[in-house]
């Protein structure tokens, strides 16, 4: 089991990818989408979509160093790979997280 500290930033860092790659998510369905189908631009999609992946890949990439790092169960570690292929799932898992931050900032 790693020290405190050691976890708190495993999890700073986790929520940091996590909310970034649910961006990129959001950014390529309610942007990069509409503008290729809509407006005939479809570079858009490609630059956010090549992003995007990339993002995907270092959060399904980070979430099992994270998980055990600070010994999530099977459930919890499922949640967070299932949350990254769902729009606004990083977000909704984020916040299952913030209590977990803020319990580890006090001890």
């Amino acid at each position: 089991m790693e020290g405190k500290s050691e976890q708190a930033k495993w999890l700073r860092r986790f929520r940091a990818i996590s909310i970034i790659e649910g961006i990129s998510f959001l950014l390529l369905l309610f942007v990069a989408m509409p503008l290729k189908y809509v407006m005939d631009m479809p570079l858009a999609v490609t630059y956010v979509g090549w992003a995007h992946g990339v993002l995907f890949v270092v959060y399904v990439y980070m979430v099992f160093p994270t998980a055990h790092k600070l010994d999530w169960k099977f459930g919890k570690t499922f949640f967070a790979l299932v949350a990254a292929i769902l729009p606004f799932g990083p977000f909704v898992f984020d916040r299952n997280l913030s209590p977990e931050e803020r319990e580890m900032a006090r001890h």
